[in-house]
This record gives structure tokens, sequence and C-alpha cells, in this order.
């Protein structure tokens, strides 16, 4: 075979002429679609449109991605100062990118705003939405303004994760719920017993539930949720019939393995003295917790109760490993030295031997056992 020489270096014509190939080729343009859109999706929406630049297999790429998520960070210069120019630019950018994406499906669309008020746009964005095949991961955070879903987020069939903030969940007669869904997160929804009711008795899939309780707000008959592996509740320990919907939704969930329950005791509210009888009419419940692993419990001002059903889920769970109680900062050190002191005195059942339980204060110092 002739020999070439390259500089000081002799290869055969085939070698160098492979060589020349590769060096010339454009890596970037080479690769597949699926991996350039699975590439846009790990950075920022703005940073995915700079990419149309690359080269010309990239200048549409970011148009088709299937997972949209927005947020104020996003927009340069933003300072909580200038919300008003920043939520122009952020609410421009957002329908600059809806009205030019062109692909078949968005998978998610998150829009997790905390500090802005887009009531006036959610309900263009969500219809836009309905009209676009098929969303599953949907978050949608507002100011605290309460803002009313429009119709057209309840035909969003395709739905897996909901996460909401500060909206009113009315949806029409003929809504019979997500039966896809599987992870719901609700802060600060406002929704009628009987909506909320039927609402969950027709998502069978759930997995994950967060729900923030409020008196009157929750039903008292659920469905058997087999998939439902973990729950957080906020609610105010001070209500008996907020306390009665947490547990009732606790017995909904026979296969659940992580609680985690973030207590609030409203000062203005009289404490119920039925709600402070819990390990009183516990067998009534048959309340076990046979999957249960991690346990978790915020505690704020009154301890005792909540401590008496730290006791009761500890009794409860034979395959438990951690039961954690994080004390509130109003919490005092003498009041948390009391608790861990009656914890270790006072004998209590554990239906798993090996479960620990940690009793801390956030940030500051720690108790454990």
């Amino acid at each position: 075979m002739p020999k070439v020489a390259v500089g000081k270096k002799v290869a055969t014509c085939g070698v160098y002429m492979m060589k020349t190939q590769c060096l010339s080729s454009d890596i970037i343009s080479s690769l597949p679609l699926n991996i350039i859109e699975t590439i846009l999706t790990f950075m920022p929406i703005r940073d995915s449109v700079k990419t149309s630049i690359l080269s010309k297999k990239w200048r549409y790429c970011w148009m088709t991605m299937p997972k949209l998520i927005f947020d104020q960070n996003q927009v340069h210069g933003y300072n909580y100062n200038y919300r008003h120019s920043v939520k122009s630019k952020l609410v421009s950018a957002i329908f600059h990118v809806l009205f030019i994406h062109s692909g078949p499906t968005i998978l998610e669309f998150k829009l997790p705003i905390i500090d802005l008020d887009l009531v006036t746009e959610f309900d263009a964005i969500i219809l836009y939405l309905s009209r676009r095949t098929n969303v599953k991961d949907l978050i949608i955070y507002n100011s605290n303004n309460f803002y009313k879903l429009p119709n057209p987020f309840f035909s969003l069939q395709g739905l897996e994760y909901i996460r909401l903030r500060h909206c009113n969940f009315e949806p029409l007669v003929t809504f019979n719920g997500f039966n896809k869904l599987k992870s719901l997160w609700f802060e600060n929804v406002q929704v009628s017993v009987k909506a909320l009711q039927h609402f969950l008795s027709n998502c069978p899939l759930l997995e994950d539930m967060c729900l923030y309780l409020a008196v009157g707000g929750m039903p008292k008959k659920l469905p058997t949720w087999l998939h439902l592996r973990h729950v957080t509740l906020d609610l105010c320990l001070r209500e008996h019939d907020v306390i009665s919907s947490a547990l009732c939704i606790i017995r909904s969930a026979p296969n659940l393995q992580r609680l985690n329950f973030m207590m609030n005791d409203n000062v203005n509210l009289p404490i119920q003295g039925s709600s402070m009888k819990l390990v009183d009419f516990q067998d009534g419940l048959s309340l076990t917790f046979d999957h249960l692993k991690h346990f978790e419990i915020l505690i704020s001002r009154n301890y005792v109760f909540m401590m008496e059903f730290v006791k009761l889920v500890m009794a409860k769970s034979p395959v438990l490993e951690i039961a954690r109680t994080e004390l509130k900062t109003n919490i005092s050190v003498e009041e948390e030295l009391k608790i861990c002191k009656e914890m270790i005195n006072l004998p209590f059942s554990r239906a798993s031997p090996s479960s620990k339980l940690i009793i801390e204060r956030p940030k500051t110092s720690s108790r454990r056992r």
C-alpha cells in the first residue's frame, strides 16, 4: 500500500483519510434527537433556547422539548423589589416558548412561582396545555391570591403528578378524577368535602400524597389506596375533625411506608377535648402500620399529645426503622429536656425492637435515644 508523509508522521492513505473524516465530522450535530432533548431537559429554558446557535440541527430542537420549567430566576437581574418588571419578562418568555413549541407532547409543565401573581395568565396557559396532548406532570404555584382552576384543567386526563398552591379546586359535575394520577400535592387549596371525596375516590393509582388539612375540608370515608406508599399531612391538632380526617387517610393506605406529620397548634382555638384522647379510641379505629418504615413529625407547643401519638405509631409499626421528631423553635430547651426524660424514664411499647427514636431541634441541638 502506498504511504503519504504527514509532517513527521507516516500513515497509510486509508488511515489518514479515516482520521481526516473523524476530525471534520460534527459530533454535536450527529447526536440522535432523543439524546439532544434529554440534554436540553437538564438545562434552564433560557439556556436551552441559546443552543439554537450550536448548529443547524440544534436550531429548532428546543421547540420540541417535552419538559418546560419556568421560574423567576431565569429572568436576568431578578430582584424581589422589581417584581412587576420580572413578571412582565417572565410572562413574555412563557408565551413565546408556548406559541413556538411544536412538539407533539409536553410531558412536564412546571411554573413554581411563589412571589409573583400570575392569576390572569394561568387561564391561557392551561387552555394551551389542554390542547397539546399528553401532559403528565403539572406544577402551578400562585401567590397569596387564590386562583380558580379553569375547566380545561380537568380535561388533562394524562396527569400523573399534580402540585398546586393557592387555588380553588372546583371540578365540573362530570369530572371523574384523574385515573392515572400517582402523586398529589395540595397546599392551601380550597375544595369542598364532597368534591375532594369524589376526586380522591377516583384516583386509584396514588403513590404519594401531601395535603394541608383544614377544618371541614376532608371527607370521613375514603377508598383503599393499595399503591399509596408516602403520605404527608399538615394539620391543626386542636381540631378533632381534622385529626379524624388524618386517621381516615392513614387507614385507607394499608401499604404505607413513609408518614410525615406537620402538626400545628393554633393557639387562637380552644383545645377540643376529644382530640387529645387519640390513644383512647385507637382500638376502635383498628389503626395499624404493618409496612411503615419511616415516621416523621414536626412538633409544636402541645407536645404532650404529639408524643403520645409518636408512642402509638411505634407500638403499631412492626417494621419501623426510624421515628424522627423535630421540635419547633417555640419549644424551650427546658421543655425539650422534659420530653427526652419522659421518653427515657416512662416505658412504652415498640412493635419493632430495632426502631430508633430521634428527637432533635433543627440546626441547634439534638437528642438521640
